[in-house]
């Protein structure tokens, strides 16, 4: 069932804007000056509504700022200037859904999907879509099993959970070795799901190299009421590390319930949806110190900023969603406008050879190998003072980590 909080106007406003974007309405105006006889239709799936629907609408506004841009800068102009034309659907989190809004889009005649961030609803929907040779950009979707089954119309644009751990134990043995090896023991609490339960099996096998004993693996459900017995766990274990993968209601949850059960420990996640703008802003004591490997843009680079200031000025938080999504509109766009055609065939073969590098995040050049871009790199993050900071890799780092957390040294 959908929370107050998904029902809040500024969530009714969202999803009712979205809708008359498609509708051709004054939601996003340059979409409306962008309906011609000339349009590249493409399928746009997320979570609009159901337990995710916060990240599902922020990956839909990356996606139709990115759209609005394009066609307001001339559309595809190897195309003669044809305009994206977005068709949206709502998965609402479920594999079911996820799969029938591909086939529906299908029967509309898109040249591609775009989506669609739960990794249950990513596997599936790129399943469906293989059937019609349809080529699917993948924004957000963590499980690796998304980019390992053969599917040669898959393009994931970021990293999954495996590049994340990797990068996430290499920016935690840096930190750790750096503040003198506080932390040597870590209990790790994760998703039932195949983003959890994926992430620290990699995460058992790989802390040890760097000396931390892992003292206990925590599963929970989705979603979780309570973190009572979890903080209570954790109290008599007293790792020096928790680390936790879920969504964003449990990974919220969790770290309240540590906060108010007064647990010694640091938090250190990887790809932890709930780290972010909304659980600074809502919860400020309980996510002062939290760090996070996930995805990040470059602090540095103005057109982030420029991205930032628009989706604030429109009410929204500037969270991973809207900018992976926003970046893997711009890399589909590439494709077509190298491929000169909208073609599934001819967009896959010009995706596959992608080498699209106008990007705003700490990433190399794309590369695809296998459907996943090997250029895409996860960052380490943290909250000091009411802010969320890089802190890994130095070259992009706009702060120095904090660590251990300073409340129980």
């Amino acid at each position: 069932m959908e929370s107050k909080k998904a029902r809040s106007p500024q969530r009714r406003e969202f999803i009712a804007r979205s809708t008359a974007v498609a509708l051709g309405t004054m939601a996003f105006p340059g979409l409306l000056r962008a309906q011609s006889a000339k349009e590249v239709r493409v399928g746009i799936i997320h979570p609009m509504t159901g337990l995710v629907a916060y990240s599902g609408q922020h990956c839909r506004l990356g996606s139709m700022l990115a759209i609005e841009q394009i066609n307001n800068n001339g559309g595809i102009k190897s195309l003669g200037g044809a305009k994206i034309t977005p068709v949206l659907g709502d998965s609402q989190g479920r594999v079911e859904v996820g799969v029938a809004e591909v086939e529906r889009m299908n029967e509309a005649g898109v040249a591609a999907y775009v989506g669609c961030y739960n990794s249950p609803v990513v596997i599936a929907a790129t399943q469906a879509a293989a059937k019609y040779e349809t080529p699917f950009v993948v924004d957000v979707g963590s499980s690796d099993l998304i980019v390992s089954r053969g599917l040669t119309n898959v393009f994931r644009f970021s990293p999954g959970f495996g590049q994340c751990v990797d990068t996430g134990v290499a920016a935690l043995e840096t930190i750790n070795k750096d503040a003198g090896n506080p932390a040597s023991t870590v209990v790790i609490v994760h998703e039932s799901g195949e983003m959890g339960t994926g992430t620290s099996k990699l995460l058992m096998n790989q802390l040890p190299d760097i000396g931390l004993k892992v003292l206990d693996v925590i599963a929970h459900d989705n979603p979780a009421r309570s973190f009572d017995n979890v903080a209570l766990r954790l109290r008599s274990l007293k790792p020096d590390l928790v680390m936790h993968t879920g969504y964003a209601n449990e990974y919220q949850l969790l770290a309240r319930t540590l906060k108010r059960f007064k647990v010694p420990t640091t938090q250190f996640s990887i790809m932890g949806a709930g780290f972010g703008i909304k659980f600074l802003r809502e919860s400020p004591d309980a996510a002062a110190y939290q760090m996070d490997v996930n995805h990040w843009y470059r602090p540095d680079d103005p057109r982030a900023q420029a991205l930032k200031n628009e989706v604030e000025a429109r009410k929204h938080d500037f969270v991973y969603e809207v900018f992976c999504s926003y970046n893997a509109i711009l890399l589909l766009a590439d494709a077509l406008e190298r491929a000169g055609s909208a073609d599934k065939g001819a967009l896959t073969e010009s995706l596959a050879q992608s080498t699209w590098s106008d990007h705003f995040m700490p990433y190399a050049p794309t590369r695809f190998v296998n459907g996943q871009n090997e250029g895409g790199r996860a960052a380490g993050l943290q909250i000091l003072n009411n802010q969320i900071e890089m802190i890994y890799p130095e070259q992009f780092a706009s702060a120095k980590p904090v660590f251990p957390n300073p409340e129980f040294r």
